[in-house]
């Protein structure tokens, strides 16, 4: 019949496809990825899912909760585009060249995630909390290792091969990260968003160089 309203299907106090809580932290991820972590809302979760926002509180206890799972996943994903380039890597390079090509594949893997997903870069360290000590699996890649665990076994093989002093090892971690972070976030989310492809990847290249050459 013409001139007849549609109803809104009413939100549901209960998720009759499977897991709610995975169903509201994907929601959230999206969130996340589209405006970053201020973009993170339990009410806009819930409507995303279908449910009524009382139903949320039985997984997220509130806004800071679905934020905190959501930049765990956010580092989850992190660190796996790191362990893509790492992989790329040929294991029949002598162990030096191996590990100074790991270091770099670490980097290159970080620098890639921010250009690419900079709403979930920017939440998965936001709010600040600590990451490297952290053994939360949320927070891993595919190896059960996060993105600063990652780049400390980088380091360790720069060690082991020889290229890098013992102990010049203490705190490398802290060099490599800020200076590779720094960068992501100027091209990111800084004034140096709107450089041309090609001029940042050969900025982002002389950075891993300074970077392997000056640990």
């Amino acid at each position: 019949m013409t001139g007849m309203k549609k109803r809104k299907t009413p939100a549901r106090d209960t998720y009759r496809h499977g897991d709610l809580r995975h169903a509201l932290l994907e929601a959230g991820i999206a969130l996340a990825r589209a405006a970053g972590p201020d973009a993170v809302a339990l009410r806009e979760a819930t409507r995303q899912a279908g449910v009524v926002p009382n139903a949320a509180y039985r997984h997220f206890a509130s806004r800071e909760d679905l934020l905190k799972a959501v930049r765990a996943a956010a580092l989850s994903e992190l660190a796996v585009a790191m362990e893509t380039e790492l992989a790329r890597l040929d294991p029949k390079l002598s162990p030096i060249a191996l590990a100074r090509a790991s270091v770099r594949a670490v980097g290159t893997g970080y620098l890639r995630f921010a250009h690419a997903e900079p709403g979930l870069f920017r939440t998965a360290f936001s709010p600040p909390a600590t990451v490297e000590p952290d053994a939360d699996p949320a927070k891993a890649g595919k190896s059960g290792l996060n993105p600063f665990q990652l780049l400390g076994g980088a380091l360790d093989l720069l060690v082991k091969s020889g290229a890098l002093p013992q102990e010049r090892r203490p705190g490398a971690e802290y060099l490599a990260w800020s200076a590779v972070h720094g960068m992501a976030l100027l091209f990111s989310n800084g004034p140096l968003r709107s450089t041309p492809s090609a001029q940042r990847k050969a900025i982002e290249q002389r950075l891993l160089d300074m970077v392997e050459k000056g640990l």
